[in-house]
């Protein structure tokens, strides 16, 4: 039965991505960014309310009030699955996120991503990879839109840790702007590699904003990288 239920998930949710992303290009390509973002993450939306109908997974948002009301920060969350890089951009937007450039070679999906200013990065050159996310993130935070990192750089399993570097914090130091810790279990209903889906409640925590002011890197991505080990 999960497996049915996955399969007829994915079929409403490709369906949804395909005919908003193809809506995306042709129209919303021309609007101002923030009218752009709220059309293209429709499928978003599309997505999670066909996974909650489909497969019974629920979400439960904890610390909402944390939430800037305005101005530009740097979101640092875990990484564990594909269905993060959905919720967040709903719960917080508009925002640009840093991913591996690859995602905007896949059609459709890539296609309306690709209309979201995102900083698509060669994660097989880290330097160069590193110059880009603070060249480009401190022109997004300049405007106004919110920057997010996923510090593992990979997906984690659920349980595990993973390695934390430090780019997000370099990042909030070197624009002066703070930090917006995101804990979350996503795997617990959809595990990165697994078609199944499973039904339950996936709960994000975001964290107290930690200001950078004054503080050094190692400081700052200390704080955000405990605060965020110790929710999950």
């Amino acid at each position: 039965m999960l497996q049915l239920r996955s399969a007829l998930f994915y079929l409403f949710f490709v369906t949804g991505v395909v005919v908003i992303s193809l809506l995306s290009v042709v129209l919303a390509s021309w609007w101002p960014f923030r009218p752009r973002f709220r059309f293209v993450t429709a499928a978003n939306h599309w997505a999670i309310f066909w996974l909650r109908v489909c497969c019974g997974v629920r979400l439960e948002v904890v610390g909402r009030d944390n939430l800037p009301a305005d101005g530009s920060f740097v979101i640092m969350a875990n990484h564990q699955s594909a269905m993060e890089t959905l919720f967040l951009q709903m719960l917080v937007g508009p925002q640009c996120t840093v991913l591996k450039k690859e995602l905007l070679r896949i059609p459709f999906f890539g296609w309306g991503l690709a209309l979201l200013k995102p900083i698509a990065i060669d994660r097989s050159k880290r330097a160069g990879a590193m110059k880009q996310i603070l060249k480009k993130g401190k022109e997004r935070l300049a405007a106004g839109i919110p920057v997010l990192i996923f510090p593992q750089g990979t997906r984690v399993p659920l349980g595990e840790k993973g390695k934390f570097n430090k780019g997000g914090a370099m990042l909030a130091c070197s624009a002066g702007v703070p930090v917006l810790p995101v804990a979350h279990n996503a795997a617990a209903c959809w595990p990165s590699g697994e078609f199944v889906k499973r039904p339950g409640v996936v709960r994000i925590e975001f964290g107290a904003l930690i200001e950078t002011v004054g503080r050094s890197v190692d400081e700052v991505n200390g704080e955000a990288v405990g605060w965020i080990e110790q929710r999950i």
